[in-house]
């Protein structure tokens, strides 16, 4: 259901800078296949034979005479591999390096998703953990949804990963700023309603990631 990208260019651009692209897919029982030298078309599609399979084969080859370097980076492939499992959850994903002997594999599946994504970076920090289970809320409007994990650690400093759809936003946006906001506000109105706060007292967004 979710289209992860920025500017709907993602293909073509792969096929603009990549010396041969070959496209090959199983649909409604039929095999069909197209293929791009440069960016251009020197097999158009046409189907190839029957079939019982169903899914999309995409195979391409960088061009050296654009790119520096045509050897792709196993971690940062990785990376970006183990993200997607963890944003999808119950999402199958291989990672299969045939550059070695024998070739290596990797499986990512993650049926907890964030919520195993939040456990994952916190093992990798070290930290000791406040509470034991990751704390998990999801809502929709209309075609929108949106999922929160989070935990709080014994360290003061607050670490927050946010996405629009699938797609990693460095730079925050306004679901970021929500839910910083809404956090804030959230544990004010719980402090004032168990007299936690004294009348007048008032958590700061940075006293709530401290």
């Amino acid at each position: 259901k979710v289209s992860g990208g920025l500017h709907g260019v993602g293909a073509s651009v792969v096929n603009a800078l990549s010396k041969r692209l070959e496209a090959r897919n199983h649909r409604d029982g039929k095999q069909y296949y197209v293929a791009f030298e440069r960016g251009n078309m020197v097999e158009p599609m046409h189907v190839t034979g029957d079939t019982d399979e169903h899914g999309l084969t995409v195979r391409f080859w960088p061009d050296e005479e654009i790119f520096e370097t045509v050897v792709f980076d196993t971690e940062t492939v990785r990376t970006r591999l183990r993200e997607q499992a963890f944003l999808n959850a119950g999402a199958s994903i291989i990672l299969r390096d045939e550059r070695v002997e024998p070739a290596t594999e990797e499986h990512f599946c993650f049926e907890g998703g964030i919520r195993e994504f939040v456990t994952y970076i916190n093992e990798q920090k070290g930290a000791e953990m406040i509470h034991s289970d990751v704390i998990y809320v999801n809502g929709s409007k209309g075609t929108s949804v949106a999922e929160v994990a989070l935990q709080y650690n014994d360290t003061y400093n607050d670490s927050i990963i946010s996405f629009a759809n699938n797609m990693h936003t460095v730079e925050g946006g306004t679901h970021e700023t929500g839910f910083r906001s809404a956090i804030t506000k959230v544990l004010n109105d719980y402090g004032r309603k168990y007299n936690i706060l004294k009348e007048g007292d008032k958590l700061s967004g940075d006293d709530v990631r401290e």
